[in-house]
């Protein structure tokens, strides 16, 4: 199915933006889980706030998860890029042969997995708030740094999530 230009150039610069964007967060993922929890560095003056051991299992896990999102929606959106393939025609303009129910369940594969990406960073986040903070059920600090982190990733998670369900239903 060919495409005006228009339709095919918006594709690509999304998916450019998903790769962008997932590369920094995969990168950071990796860099958490390089991080070692476990160090003895925390902000903690009563041992009893201590988060425990499945605090920094948890940590761990959340990175993993987040890490392997981020990479499988970063792996997907390139792959779409490459489908996308321009056929020069002599005399005429490029066209791109693009097959749309391809490109619109690969970029609704891309934004669900970013969405579960961030929801697993976030989670991870708030782990290692716990570790380093205390548990979040004891500790002011902890509950200050993670009352953020809970409210605003999941608004801009339904955000994101809202505008990419209303592009879909409003376009051909």
């Amino acid at each position: 199915m060919a495409d005006n230009g228009g339709g095919t150039s918006i594709s690509i610069t999304a998916l450019d933006g998903i790769v962008n964007v997932n590369s920094l967060f995969t990168l950071a993922s990796f860099l958490g889980l390089a991080w070692t929890p476990s160090n003895g560095s925390t902000a903690l003056s009563d041992p009893e706030c201590a988060a425990g051991d499945r605090a920094e299992s948890d940590l761990v896990s959340f990175h993993v998860l987040a890490f392997a999102c981020f990479l499988f929606s970063s792996l997907v959106a390139l792959c779409l890029k490459q489908a996308i393939r321009t056929v020069p025609r002599p005399g005429r303009a490029s066209i791109a042969r693009i097959n749309r129910l391809a490109l619109r369940g690969g970029i609704i594969a891309c934004a669900t997995s970013s969405v579960f990406a961030c929801f697993f960073l976030m989670l991870a986040l708030v782990n290692l708030v716990q570790v380093r903070l205390g548990r979040i059920s004891c500790s002011g600090a902890a509950l200050r740094a993670a009352v953020p982190l809970v409210t605003l990733v999941p608004a801009g998670l339904f955000i994101y999530a809202a505008i990419v369900l209303y592009t879909f239903a409003h376009t051909h």
